[in-house]
């Protein structure tokens, strides 16, 4: 049987999967189909719907060559070989396994308009994160509702990128995951997209594996990446009580060869749409299989983090005498990390409620986050009212405007420019004592101290 050659590519959903991992594909025509018209318009314009390093020059660059953007869904489907599926899958928030389990909703609905739009075969690849078994849901679909001779078959794809660096790790990836069925046709579907990453990603780097294995292995990616970071918070409360110094511990651990230093930075919390959603899924999975003590296990790194928040945000509150009514807190940062505009999971969306429940006046400053954003994530997308906050909230255009008169400063993102900031001017403009909360670790504490701040550091008791 000759090899399936792949000469267009559909993808369905043009959020933060879909739309920088196409954009990357090189000489193989792919359109990138959304029924969302305004995010479409925003992908065909020079503002992007998305903020990522690199991502404008990629895109730009491939953008009616190659690379097409459209909301003829159908059209995107019928003439395309392969099919990425790359649709939010969040979490339930009622029904069976709400709050826990995956919302498949969308997924489903793009798999029945694949199947009753093809008038001819085609590779369908998962590119969303789904909980394991997830394919044979969609085979079933396909199969129930496609015409007569067209055949399906179904790959697993997870997408590993970081945000912030998501186009560094999509032009050289530390390894592309496809996984099968282990039948002729699924190894020929396998073999057909590897030749598609083949195109710029060392054949070494590209995996194959059984369907569910790679199904899994998102997963627990991701869950394993959580808990490295909901270990070192546990650890930076336990430097704070012994005057410990949680960037010296994780850099004497990190020094482990068998254990490796990236993501043992102490924070705040860990954010994004990602590493909590995708521990609640291997939760609910777990307790459908009847493993209560591994969804115990798993449970356990969500409420961690929880706890490091709220942990972090009873300090401020403690510090400043016990009471902030009244005072003017400035939040410096509302994206999760650095280097995105993505706010899903945002510590500082929980920091900022804290604070608002307090009574508190909150000044919210993001070089990559618009207002309406913030103001989305404030009022949880329009369940919260926003009229009795709004007297509260501030959202403002310059770190300098945020902090005039505050009377503490809470780092909630990492954003390189709070390194360099003019801090003896900012000092000048605050009330006395001048407060300063480094969420992040990436602040000279000696050098605030020294200008006068009052300095709490995630993970650094004050005794000698």
């Amino acid at each position: 049987m000759a090899p399936i050659e792949v000469k267009k590519i559909c993808c369905i959903g043009a959020g933060y999967v879909g739309g920088p991992t196409c954009a990357v594909i090189p000489h193989i025509q792919v359109t990138i189909v959304d029924l969302n018209q305004q995010r479409i318009d925003a992908w065909n314009s020079d503002e992007l719907p998305i903020y990522e390093p690199g991502l404008d020059e990629v895109v730009k660059k491939a953008r009616g060559k190659n690379l097409f953007f459209s909301t003829d869904v159908d059209k995107g489907i019928e003439e395309a070989d392969l099919i990425f599926v790359s649709v939010n899958t969040p979490t339930k928030k009622s029904g069976i396994g709400a709050g826990f389990a995956a919302d498949l909703k969308f997924l489903q609905l793009a798999t029945r308009r694949i199947a009753e739009v093809a008038k001819s075969s085609k590779i369908v690849v998962e590119k969303s994160t789904v909980p394991c078994r997830t394919a044979d849901a969609m085979r079933t679909i396909l199969e129930a509702n496609s015409k007569p001779g067209c055949h399906f078959d179904i790959l697993s794809n997870p997408e590993f990128l970081a945000e912030g660096t998501a186009i560094e790790d999509l032009f050289a990836p530390d390894r592309v995951l496809i996984g099968s069925l282990q039948t002729q046709q699924g190894l020929d579907a396998c073999a057909a997209l590897a030749g598609v990453y083949a195109n710029w990603v060392p054949r070494e780097r590209i995996l194959t594996v059984g369907l569910w294995s790679s199904e899994l292995s998102k997963l627990a990616a991701n869950a394993m990446l959580a808990q490295r970071i909901s270990s070192v918070n546990a650890l930076s409360a336990i430097c704070e009580a012994t005057g410990a110094n949680i960037d010296e511990v994780a850099y004497a651990v990190g020094k482990d060869t068998r254990m490796g230093s990236k993501f043992l930075k102490a924070s705040v919390g860990f954010g994004g749409s990602c590493f909590q959603k995708d521990i609640l899924n291997l939760v609910y999975l777990s307790e459908s299989l009847h493993l209560p003590e591994v969804a115990k296990y798993w449970r356990a790194v969500v409420e961690m983090n929880e706890y490091q928040k709220s942990r972090f945000a009873n300090k401020v509150v403690d510090t400043l005498f016990n009471t902030i009514t009244g005072k003017k807190i400035a939040i410096l940062g509302w994206a999760f990390k650095k280097d995105t505009g993505d706010t899903r999971e945002s510590p500082a969306i929980t920091l900022a409620n804290h604070f608002l429940t307090e009574k508190a006046r909150i000044n919210i400053y993001d070089p990559q986050v618009s207002k309406d954003q913030i103001w989305l994530d404030l009022t949880d997308y329009g369940d919260i009212p926003a009229e009795p906050i709004k007297p509260h909230v501030t959202i403002s255009q310059s770190v300098e405007e945020a902090c005039h008169n505050a009377e503490a400063i809470v780092i909630c993102t990492e954003w390189d420019e709070f390194k360099t900031l003019d801090w003896q001017k900012i000092y000048d403009n605050c009330p006395r004592p001048a407060f300063v909360f480094d969420g992040r670790l990436i602040l000279d504490r000696k050098a605030l101290t020294d200008i006068g701040f009052k300095v709490t550091s995630i993970g650094t008791g004050d005794r000698l």
